[in-house]
């Protein structure tokens, strides 16, 4: 058992999951899948999700000297409870070119963040999706792009973030070194998705985009390798629930 007797077995299934008759079967909807999205994906049948929404790893080393911990109090408090959980080699290199290719197969549309690293493997399109961080003059990156599927215009989303400074309507304390607002994800899930439809994320990370899922109604399907971060991602998912 890689992810040990404290990880919660409810919604967490380690494996592939089944399918029947071309449609994805009921039972793991609106889980997280514990195992590579490679193997996961290549179960899935063609176009079986309405959108893949995802931040795969860019292959620039973010993990480098990262301390990053799940906590459940604020920074600077009950440091000796709190797990390292992201150093390490997770960003020494990006995803072969099958994982694009198998999205691509099993999504009717995608967004993925970092696509000016994956430009090799998608196709052009005239919709990108800009994030301006409303840095200023600081030392930060001024945005990140995502490259998406649609044929539509560029959208740009404003919303601050400096390092451990955001916007006042993200609250979240950051489990993982490239996390993405949930705030940011509910933009995008307003603009390209209805309720009721099917959210694939192959690389979930801490869980944000199922916490975008959760409170707007969208059904997911999570998939992360990193059992730390399967546990991170049941986190939030409870507490998502329970504020909804």
């Amino acid at each position: 058992n890689p992810a040990g007797s404290d990880y919660p077995a409810a919604g967490v299934h380690r494996g592939r999951p089944a399918f029947y008759g071309g449609e994805v079967m009921e039972r793991w909807l609106n889980k997280i899948l514990l195992g590579d999205c490679l193997d996961i994906m290549r179960e899935m049948p063609d176009k079986c999700v309405d959108l893949v929404l995802t931040d795969p790893p860019y292959g620039i080393d973010a993990g480098s000297g990262t301390a990053v911990y799940i906590v459940n109090k604020k920074w600077g408090q009950d440091h000796e409870k709190r797990r390292n959980i992201t150093t390490g080699d997770w960003d020494k290199k990006r995803p072969d070119k099958a994982y694009f290719d198998e999205i691509k197969r099993v999504a009717k549309n995608y967004i993925i963040w970092g696509g000016n690293y994956f430009s090799d493997y998608l196709e052009g399109s005239p919709c990108w999706i800009v994030w301006d961080k409303c840095n200023g003059d600081s030392f930060f990156a001024d945005g990140e792009l995502a490259a998406t599927s649609f044929n539509t215009k560029l959208r740009i989303c404003r919303k601050l973030s400096q390092g451990f400074i955001k916007s006042k309507d993200d609250k979240e304390d950051r489990i993982h070194p490239t996390q993405k607002p949930v705030s940011l994800f509910e933009w995008i899930l307003r603009l390209y998705s209805k309720p009721g439809d099917i959210i694939l994320d192959p690389f979930l990370g801490s869980g944000t985009t199922v916490a975008a899922c959760i409170n707007l109604e969208r059904q997911y399907i999570g998939i992360e390798i990193n059992p730390d971060y399967v546990l991170a991602s049941q986190q939030r998912i409870k507490k998502a629930t329970e504020q909804r």
